[in-house]
């Protein structure tokens, strides 16, 4: 049963962790979202809201990342790119950019699936934020997509296409239909978002750079132009930098509201909703208030729904991760095994780089929130080889991990190691310390900032840990601090993922599993009603 919100108003971010480069769509009562998931595997998120303010993973679009052999090791900053999200002819639709590869799509007829495997649409280098548009009012389709000068030389351009209404093929060369070296002061223009309203054709569009750009929106009476362009949401005097991408949606009752990203380093891209409506000066959307993000507003005119968020907690009953973990590449059998009991088994996996887990494919990981937070997870090193390893990890360009490690006369010591961002291998954070029963309650303290606190709880009564490491003196309930506070960092266009990860050095035969259980997030400074 529904309960009503306690306040009327709800607060930005809607989405607090890295829910990149969000699109939006509402089907019948229902509003479904996805975003960019770059190289980690599933890709193609999908969340569900009632409200447009709580909002639900339920599952992914895409299982596999392709070609297989390309995605075998971590790719953080490709894969996936800027996907756009539509319903039509009784059937979902995401369209997205691989920057190495094309355009790529695929389909459903619900949104849990089954989903076809990917098509491509468009190959070639730099192709990045495509969109389709199916015109009801004449039958022919569109697609719009923008470039990435890293692989084509080419960017600050939007190229449009005729579509086969199937989807599946594009009907002409393209042409650029807007230019932004044209525009005095535009640059970066970007991440397309393709509509047909009030007899235009309407682009909304991103310039500026994510952290310091603005939204554009675009009309014309023709798909190929000329477009006409105007500024309709950038920061202000707000503390919400470079507000853009994103997607517009209407509610049944005629709301209009708008869905946008906001980059906040180690964070990532944390997700907005403005209001939004139609016919300020000449017809244009007028977006946040009167162009500016809005930190909190009336909530939409939808039916009251009880707070919801996507899923950060885990028990793995059955051996199995819930929806919001995804691989950093495409997955092997035998990672993690599938049991009748709760609790994560992951096998510590033999690599020659168990000295940099940038480089492993096995680290099982979840977007990190962007409040301050407690992050609390079981472990146990079971028997295994010498060097097995395994650990709770806060990892993008920099990464620092604490957990467990089996020494070669078979006891288990907890670690805690760390690698700088231009380091190619970690070096240890803290000194190695008795780990009784090769078990450990591992935790990190997130504050502002992304500043990261890490420590450990063995068991062992009396324990006479170096309580000097961060100058704090012995955690509470039994927990003692570890190494120097840690500031997590992003990957490049990724923001910081909290990772669980297993390993052992290159040898012969089996090195061991490693039990992960109770993986908790509470959250340290919890905001009024969302």
């Amino acid at each position: 049963m529904s309960a009503a919100p306690a306040e009327p108003v709800y607060r930005n971010p809607v989405l607090d962790a890295d829910w990149s480069d969000p699109d939006v769509i509402r089907v019948g009562d229902d509003f479904y979202l996805t975003a960019s998931s770059f190289g980690r595997v599933p890709g193609l998120p999908l969340l569900h809201s009632r409200d447009l303010v709580n909002w639900t993973l339920v599952g992914h679009a895409l299982q596999r990342l392709e070609p297989e052999s390309e995605f075998a090791a971590p790719r953080h900053d490709c894969g996936v790119w800027a996907p756009s999200l539509r319903h039509h002819d009784g059937r979902f639709w995401i369209f997205w950019g691989d920057p190495d590869r094309g355009v790529f799509q695929v389909n459903a007829p619900e949104i849990r699936g089954p989903w076809t495997r990917p098509h491509l649409v468009k190959a070639g280098k730099g192709l990045i934020d495509p969109c389709p548009l199916w015109d009801d009012e004449t039958g022919e389709a569109y697609l719009v997509h923008a470039w990435a000068k890293s692989r084509s030389g080419v960017k600050n351009r939007l190229t449009g296409h005729r579509m086969h209404p199937h989807g599946t093929e594009l009907l002409d060369e393209g042409k650029v239909i807007v230019d932004g070296d044209r525009i005095p002061g535009w640059f970066t223009l970007e991440g397309p978002k393709l509509y047909r309203h009030d007899g235009w054709f309407w682009i909304f569009a991103p310039a500026g750079g994510v952290e310091t750009g603005w939204q554009g929106a675009f009309r014309s009476r023709a798909f190929f132009g000329p477009y006409e362009e105007k500024v309709v949401l950038e920061q202000n005097d707000t503390d919400v930098n470079g507000p853009h991408q994103g997607g517009w949606v209407r509610t049944p009752s005629g709301e209009d509201w708008f869905l946008h990203f906001q980059q906040r380093g180690a964070y990532g891209r944390v997700v907005h909703l403005q209001p939004m409506r139609w016919g300020g000066g000449g017809g244009w959307p007028v977006i946040g208030d009167d162009g500016a993000p809005v930190a909190e507003h009336r909530r939409p005119d939808l039916p009251p729904q009880p707070p919801a968020a996507p899923a950060t907690d885990d028990d793995f009953p059955g051996g199995r991760p819930g929806r919001q973990w995804q691989w950093t590449a495409n997955p092997r059998d035998g990672w993690a095994t599938h049991h009748s009991a709760d609790g994560l088994r992951l096998t510590c996996v033999r690599t020659p780089d168990a000295h940099d887990l940038r480089a492993l494919p096995n680290v099982l990981t979840q977007r990190l929130p962007g409040t301050p937070c407690t992050v609390e997870v079981d472990l146990r090193l079971d028997d295994g080889e010498p060097g097995a390893r395994a650990g709770l990890a806060v990892l993008g360009d920099a990464y620092s991990w604490i957990g467990l490690q089996r020494g070669p006369d078979g006891t288990v010591r907890l670690v805690h190691r760390f690698a700088e961002t231009v380091a190619d291998q970690e070096r240890d954070a803290a000194p190695p310390r008795p780990a009784p029963g090769g078990r450990a309650r591992l935790r990190v303290d997130i504050d502002a900032g992304a500043r990261c606190r890490f420590s450990y709880d063995t068991g062992e009564t009396g324990d006479t840990a170096n309580t000097a490491d961060t100058g704090d003196g012995a955690g509470q309930g039994g927990f003692r601090p570890s190494g120097q506070v840690f500031a997590a960092t992003p990957w490049r266009w990724v923001g910081a993922l909290l990772g669980l990860v297993a390993l052992a050095p290159t040898g012969q035969g089996h090195a061991g599993t490693a039990t992960f259980t109770q993986f908790r997030i509470r959250i340290q400074e919890k905001r009024a009603d969302r």
